[in-house]
């Protein structure tokens, strides 16, 4: 085949462990845990200047349960449909059942 090189026959045989193993940067958070660079970014885009550092703490906590109620609720619209997979729809109605509209993914 023209274009591949000498090594035609073992182009794109390499195992999911060799694919992620190279990849720089790929560190994975220990316990789910939002660090206090991410609390930072989300409060630098929400206008905030100062950050006291005493309060990384509840933010991570209502961060953590904001988080579980809607993957909680998303499951649940997924469940009904009778699916395997929670698609951007389940996430919408999930956020407006908490009073979070988003526009623009949905009905």
């Amino acid at each position: 085949m023209a274009g591949r090189g000498k090594n035609s026959k073992t182009v794109g045989k390499t195992t999911a462990a060799k694919r992620t193993a190279h990849r720089p940067g790929f560190k994975p958070i220990a316990g789910g845990q939002i660090t206090n660079g991410a609390i930072r970014r989300l409060a630098r885009r929400g206008g905030v200047q100062r950050i006291s550092s005493a309060s990384n703490n509840h933010v991570r906590e209502y961060i953590d349960d904001f988080l579980n109620r809607i993957v909680r609720d998303s499951l649940s619209y997924c469940e009904h449909r009778r699916a395997m997979t929670i698609t951007a729809l389940d996430v919408v109605y999930a956020l407006k059942k908490n009073g979070r509209t988003l526009y623009g993914y949905g009905p």
